[in-house]
Parts: structure tokens; sequence; C-alpha cells
């Protein structure tokens, strides 16, 4: 583990600034980077950049929201219950952490970040969809889907935007819908589950400042940049190699 010092701390601001920045574009938090970030800059997994990958994954997406909610790209009716389902299965998830190794955390979020960047990048091939699926349909496979990334997002620290996303996109939402949409969903279980980490007593608090004001200033450049000029393809090819690479270092560091 690295010597953790000032340089640690803004090195990590730095970062978080861009990740938050490409990630809001999607709705997505982040956390799926930060975590992977945080660990590589020698601070405690399960004690520090998995609570906190949720504290910042929570504050991108709310950020995002609030900006694609003026630009009223947001589905609260759809949306809602697969929020409520995340909220509830989050704190199981961060509670659950204690039980699982470390390594098999790694391989787990390494396996399921390569899933969401190989969807992304079939996505990014098709056109955009002409159609939603029916409210019915939307609320109850939003339930389920919206469920298990909660509990994802708390075991992990990554938001489960990158299960959320993909399903919104399958049931006929327009990629910038998808991504309001996304980050609206994705808020509730972040916050909840990194909650249910500060109630076992995981946080760093000068970690947390730096991040906090690194997350403010890109999730908002992000969601400006995707609501006004991001041209949809683009963004979901870029972010399906992202994520491909985030798997394969981490993949490399537990096998190389």
């Amino acid at each position: 583990m690295m010597e953790l010092n000032l340089w640690s701390y803004l090195l990590a601001g730095g970062l978080i600034f861009i990740i938050s920045t490409l990630f809001s574009m999607l709705g997505l938090g982040g956390g799926m980077l930060y975590v992977p970030v945080f660990k590589w800059l020698g601070f405690p997994l399960k004690a520090v950049a998995i609570p906190l990958g949720l504290l910042l994954n929570g504050v991108t997406t709310l950020s995002a929201f609030l900006l694609y909610a003026r630009e009223g790209l947001v589905d609260y009716r759809g949306g809602l219950p697969a929020a409520i389902a995340g909220l509830i299965l989050a704190p199981v998830g961060a509670h659950m952490v204690q039980y699982v190794s470390q390594q098999i955390l790694i391989i787990l979020f390494a396996a399921i970040v390569s899933i969401a960047g190989i969807r992304t990048l079939i996505k990014s091939r098709q056109g955009e969809p002409t159609q939603k699926a029916s409210n019915h349909q939307r609320m109850v496979v939003g339930s389920i889907v919206g469920g298990g990334a909660g509990f994802i997002a708390g075991l992990l620290g990554i938001g489960g935007g990158f299960i959320v996303a993909p399903m919104l996109m399958e049931l006929g939402y327009p990629t910038k819908n998808a991504a309001a949409t996304t980050a609206f969903i994705v808020t509730f279980s972040s916050f909840s589950g990194f909650l249910g980490h500060v109630a076992e007593g995981r946080i760093d608090l000068t970690l947390a400042a730096v991040s906090l004001l690194a997350v403010v200033a890109g999730s908002q450049l992000g969601a400006w940049f995707m609501a006004k000029k991001a041209q949809p393809n683009w963004v979901k090819g870029f972010y399906g190699i992202l994520l491909i690479a985030v798997a394969v270092k981490l993949l490399f560091d537990i096998f190389g």
C-alpha cells in the first residue's frame, strides 16, 4: 500500500473530477471507477473505497439528475418503482460486505463491469428506440432490476447504474431519457447503500471532502454536455470501451 499524503488526496480529487464528468453523461455515478481509483491510490477497499464510492456515486447522480430534471428528461413514473426497490436492498448489500473476501469482490466487480461494457458497445451500434414499453412493464421490470442493482450497489460500491441504464434502453428509452432516469433511480440506491456502510463505521472524512468538491463540478459539466452537445452513440461507445478497460486492469492486478 502506498503512503497516503496530500498528493494522494489531490490526485484522487483530479481523477474523480474526470470520472464524474464522463459518467454523469449517462446518468451513472462512476462508482465502478471511483472504487478502483481509491484502491490503486492505496486506500483500503472495504473501509474506504466502497463506502466513499457510494457517496460519490450518489452525489454525482443527484447533481446530474437535478440538471436533467430541469431539461424535462426524467421519467418519474417509470423510474420510481426501481428507485424504491434499490433504496430498500442497498443497505442489505452493504451489510454483506463483511462476509465476502476482497479478492472475490474484485473478481465479481470486474465480471459485472465487463458485461456492462460489452452490452453498451453493442447498443452503441443501434439506432435510438422509437417506442417505450408499457407502463406496467416498466414498473415490474424496473422494480426487479432496481432491487438487484441496489443490492449490488451496496455490496460493491458502484451504484448499480450500469445495470439500470441498459435495462431502460431495452424498455425503449432514448439515450438521453435513459441517462436522466438512471440518475434519478441510482441516487436512491447510492445514498441508501452509503448510509448502510456508515452504520458499520466506514468513512474517511478528508478524502470525502476533497472528492465531493470534484464530483459536484464534474457531474454538472458532464450532465450539461450530455443534455446540450453530446451524440448518444459516441457516448455509449466510449463508455463501453472505458468499462472493459477497467475490468481488464482489475483482473490483471489479481492474476497478472
